[in-house]
C-alpha cells in the first residue's frame, strides 16, 4: 500500500503516534470506545488527565463507608480492592508482556503465607509491618523470577502448561507440608498490620469489619496504580508491548526479550504477593483452598472483561465482577441477573442481527404454550410455582415441577449443551429456529437445576455475561481495538 503523506503525519492534525499510515492497523487515537454519535463526549473525557480520574475514583471509594455502614458490604468493598490489585499485577504479565501465566495466583498465596510465617505465633516471629511487607514483596518478585527462568524460552501453550504446573506444585506443597504451611488447617492467628509505635490496626470493631483496612488497601492500590502507570510509559513498558506484539521482531531489534519476560514475571508476582499480605493481615488466617484455580479464573475474567493491557479497564473489570459474584450467592438475585443478562444480550445482539428479536419473542411465546400444555396434562408439573414477584412471573413462563425427578437434571443439562453445539453448526433461518427451544431449555435448566446449586450457578451467569460482552467487544470494555484499513 502506498501513501504520499509523510510517515508520522496525520491528516486531521491530531497529535500522537501515526500508526496505520503504511500498515494494516488503524491509528491508535482513532479507535473509539463509544458509538460514533457519542464521539464528542468521548473526546472530552479523553482530554481529562489520568491522574484526575484516579483521584476522583479513589476519593469516591473513600466516601463509600460513609454511605454504607454494613460490615458485610464494606468487606466486599475491601475484597474488590484486593481483586483490583490482583488484576493490575496480572495485567503486567498478560496484558503488557503478552505471556499466558496460569500460575499467577500462586504468588498471591506466597505473599499470604510468607507474611503469615513472619507475623504469627506459628514460628513466634512478629516482625514490624514496615519490615515484613517489603520482605514479602521481594520474595514474591524472586519467586516470579524463579518461575520465569525455566520458561523464558517458552511461549503460548507451552508457557501456560509450565506455569499451571507451578500453581499445582504450590497447592500440593501448601496442602501437605504441614510443619511449615500448616497443611489443610493453614496458619492461624496472623498478626494484623501494625503502625510505628506498636499500635495494631483492629480488624473488627464490635464484630463489624474495620473500615481502616479499606483505606489501607486503597492507599496501596493508588501507589501500585501510579507506579505501574509510570512503568508502562517508560522504556521498559514500551519494550513489553513490542514483546507482546511480535517477540521475534523485538529480538531482531536488539531488545533483551528474555530479561523482559523475567521483569514482567517479577513485577506481576510482586503485586500479587503484596496483595496476599493484605489478605492475611485482615483475615488473620491463611488456608490453601483460598488460592485454588477458581481464584485464577476469576482474576482472568476481570482482566479479559475490562480489556487486557488497559489499566483502567482491568480495574473496571474487578469492580464489575467482584460485587456481582457476591450478589449471585442469593438464589433470587441470581434469577434476576440471569434473565436480565439473557434479555439484554438478545437486545444488544439484535442490533447486529435484527432477526434475534423475533427469536426472543418466539421463545417467550413457546414458554407460555408449553406451560399451558403441561398444566393441563398434569397439575403437578407446574406445582412448584412461587406466589408472586419476579420469581412468580418467571414460573408462569418456565415449567416448575413440584418435585424434579432424578433423571431430569442430567438429561436436560446435557441436552441444553448439545442444543447449543448444534446451533453453532447451523446457519441462517435454520439456526434461528433452533435457538427458540434452546433458549427455553436453558431457562428450564436454570430454574430447576442450577438455582439449587448457587456456587456453580453464579459462575454460569458470569460466563453468560462475559460471552455476550465478548461478542459485542472482543477486546473488552476498554480494550484497544484494531481496524484494518480498507
Amino acid at each position: 500500500m502506498t501513501d504520499s503523506t509523510p510517515h508520522g503525519f496525520h491528516p486531521t492534525g491530531a497529535e500522537g503516534p501515526a500508526i496505520g499510515q503504511d500498515e494494516w492497523v488503524a491509528r491508535h487515537s482513532d479507535a473509539s470506545f463509544l458509538p460514533k454519535r457519542l464521539a464528542p463526549l468521548e473526546q472530552r473525557l479523553r482530554a481529562v488527565p489520568w491522574w484526575a480520574w484516579l483521584t476522583l475514583f479513589v476519593g469516591a471509594f473513600c466516601l463509600f463507608p460513609a454511605v454504607e455502614t454494613g460490615g458485610y458490604v464494606r468487606q466486599v468493598a475491601f475484597n474488590t480492592v484486593l481483586y483490583m490489585l490482583l488484576a493490575l499485577g496480572l495485567n503486567v504479565v498478560v496484558g503488557w508482556a503478552g505471556l499466558l501465566d496460569l500460575g499467577y495466583v500462586a504468588f498471591y498465596g506466597i505473599g499470604a503465607y510468607v507474611y503469615a510465617l513472619l507475623d504469627s505465633p506459628h514460628y513466634g516471629i512478629h516482625l514490624p509491618t514496615l519490615v515484613a511487607v517489603p520482605v514479602v514483596v521481594v520474595i514474591g518478585a524472586l519467586a516470579g523470577i524463579l518461575l520465569g527462568l525455566p520458561s523464558w524460552r517458552l511461549t503460548g501453550d507451552y508457557l501456560a502448561i509450565v506455569t499451571l504446573f507451578f500453581l499445582q506444585l504450590f497447592q500440593t506443597v501448601t496442602t501437605n507440608w504441614q510443619h511449615v504451611t500448616g497443611g489443610p488447617f493453614g496458619i492461624l492467628n496472623v498478626d494484623p498490620f501494625g503502625l510505628p509505635g506498636g499500635h495494631q490496626l483492629a480488624t473488627q470493631h464490635n464484630g463489624v469489619f474495620a473500615v481502616a483496612y479499606l483505606y489501607v488497601a486503597l492507599a496501596i492500590f493508588t501507589v501500585v496504580f501510579v507506579a505501574l502507570r509510570l512503568l508502562n510509559r517508560s522504556r521498559t513498558g514500551r519494550a513489553w508491548r513490542s514483546l507482546r506484539e511480535d517477540p521475534l521482531a523485538a529480538e531482531a531489534m536488539g531488545m533483551p526479550v528474555n530479561w523482559l519476560k523475567l521483569l514482567s514475571f517479577a513485577f506481576g508476582a510482586a503485586v500479587a504477593a503484596l496483595t496476599g499480605s493484605l489478605y492475611a493481615a485482615l483475615y488473620g488466617n491463611v488456608f490453601p483452598l483460598t488460592f485454588y484455580f477458581v481464584t485464577l479464573i476469576t482474576v482472568y475474567v476481570m482482566v479479559i472483561l475490562g480489556g487486557s493491557g488497559n489499566q483502567a479497564g482491568v480495574v473496571l473489570g474487578a469492580l464489575i465482577i467482584s460485587p456481582l459474584l457476591e450478589i449471585l450467592r442469593d438464589a433470587g438475585k441470581s434469577r434476576v441477573a440471569f434473565f436480565v443478562a439473557l434479555v439484554c444480550g438478545l437486545l444488544l445482539l439484535s442490533r447486529r442481527r435484527p432477526r434475534l428479536a423475533y427469536v426472543g419473542l418466539a421463545a417467550l411465546a413457546l414458554g407460555f404454550v408449553v406451560h399451558a400444555i403441561c398444566g393441563a396434562v398434569n397439575s403437578t408439573w407446574v406445582a412448584g410455582e412461587h406466589a408472586g414477584g419476579f420469581a412468580g412471573l418467571v414460573d408462569h413462563w418456565v415449567v416448575a415441577p413440584a418435585h424434579v425427578a432424578s433423571w431430569i437434571p442430567p438429561v436436560t443439562y446435557i441436552g441444553v449443551i448439545a442444543a447449543a453445539l448444534v446451533c453453532t453448526l447451523l446457519r441462517g433461518r435454520l439456526r434461528d429456529v433452533a435457538l427458540v427451544p434452546t433458549l427455553y431449555l436453558a431457562a428450564f435448566v436454570w430454574e430447576n437445576v442450577m438455582l439449587s446449586k448457587p456456587e456453580p450457578a453464579r459462575y454460569i451467569v458470569l460466563g453468560l455475561i462475559l460471552i455476550v460482552l465478548m461478542i459485542l467487544r472482543p477486546n473488552g470494555l476498554l480494550g484497544e481495538r484494531r481496524v484494518e484499513i480498507v
